[in-house]
């Protein structure tokens, strides 16, 4: 067991204190991704002695319960447990910001106020009586890392049965607002292979930096676009995110890479992105890997469309007030998209503050977003 597992492996949660105080209870759970284990405990150990309606299923470290009222929809509460790695910001902290009373800790915006949130109001309205739908929740493991350790993808193979419903909510941070679906993402590593030479005798070798540099120029070039789904306008984007070449100073570089990832619309498949982004790069026949240049597919998965008309989708819009958005980074929307459930992103805490030492989450947040939930689920 883990320093972090053995420090938080006798807390218990209290399911029916406020959303804020569950959030904090939470977040003093140390749970960087990999040691979800303390957490997972807790969250099972809450449910089964607090929530004794729910149906509860512990797999690996997924906390998984739902409700067989037998009510006319199903929604999907799903939120990750694990966090990045701690910075000097757990415990928790109290602090005023602007006039508003601020909880600053690891996890706090990504994403253990949202957890707290479907937590308690899911608790709450089960105790009042006061549900209208049935609910799933899905609590899972290592959503910040690799996606071969994602507890989401592990439950969708293989305890498919717990991933039906007819709207998924992730508890993404969103600021209070439903963004809706979200963008693909591939991601290339291009290669240029030259010539190493002398740099004082430079006609003897091929620069690979100055090979690549015309497909750095298209890159920069490129307009991207705007496509809109749904209300919702998903701004695409071709960008360079690394690129390094060096041998010596006084060599001339045989080989220059870098690593372009697009953002793309979720109309788009990764197969027709892909034939655009290449499109884009003008590389010639790269599937054959000629003499100047190698690619390397690093990423890629497709997006997920809003599905906003949906009506379990359309009637959590008119809960919010009908404020909603596009989801532009990548987010697990995706594979409940894939199921064929609409899916949105909506939860406490800014997107910006996700993973800084210095993440905080404004306490009205938090209680605002559990509002709209309370509405939504006993309306």
């Amino acid at each position: 067991m883990s320093t972090d597992d053995t420090a938080a492996q006798d807390v218990a949660l209290d399911l029916r204190a406020t959303p804020v105080e569950l959030t904090r209870q939470l977040v003093d759970i140390p749970s960087p991704s990999h040691h979800e284990a303390a957490i997972a405990d807790a969250v099972e150990a809450a449910l089964r002695q607090q929530a004794p309606q729910l149906e509860v299923l512990r797999f690996n470290n997924n906390v998984l319960a739902r409700t067989t009222l037998g009510l006319d929809s199903r929604v999907i509460l799903a939120g990750h447990l694990d966090t990045v790695p701690i910075a000097d910001n757990v415990p928790s902290t109290w602090m005023e910001e602007d006039g508003q009373r601020v909880l600053h800790g690891c996890g706090t915006v990504d994403m253990k106020s949202g957890d707290a949130v479907f937590l308690s109001t899911v608790v709450e309205l089960l105790d009042r009586g006061q549900l209208t739908r049935d609910v799933t929740l899905i609590m899972y493991e290592g959503e910040e890392v690799a996606s071969q350790y994602n507890g989401l993808g592990h439950i969708s193979e293989h305890h498919p049965e717990w991933l039906r419903g007819d709207v998924a909510i992730l508890g993404e941070p969103s600021g209070g607002v439903i963004e809706a679906g979200c963008q693909g993402t591939i991601r290339l590593k291009v290669t240029a292979h030259g010539v190493r030479a002398h740099s004082a005798r430079a006609w003897m070798g091929r620069n690979a930096m100055h090979v690549l540099s015309p497909v750095i120029a298209r890159i920069a070039a490129y307009e991207p676009q705007r496509i809109t789904i749904d209300g919702c306008e998903y701004r695409e984007g071709i960008n360079i995110v690394k690129c390094e070449s060096f041998v010596a100073t006084n060599t001339i570089p045989d080989e220059a890479w870098l690593f372009v990832n697009y953002r793309f619309a979720p109309n788009k498949s990764v197969e027709d992105a892909m034939a655009h982004l290449l499109e884009v790069l003008d590389l010639g026949d790269t599937q054959r890997h000629g003499a100047d240049f190698s690619v390397e597919v690093d990423d890629a998965v497709g997006g997920a469309l809003p599905g906003l008309a949906q009506p379990a989708a359309a009637e959590l819009v008119a809960a919010t007030g009908g404020n909603f958005r596009a989801k532009y980074g990548w987010t697990d929307v995706s594979r409940f998209s894939a199921l064929g459930i609409p899916a949105v992103n909506f939860g406490p805490g800014d997107p910006a503050l996700c993973h800084k030492r210095d993440e905080r989450c404004p306490v009205t947040m938090i209680e605002d977003v559990a509002a709209t939930l309370r509405t939504y689920l006993s309306s």
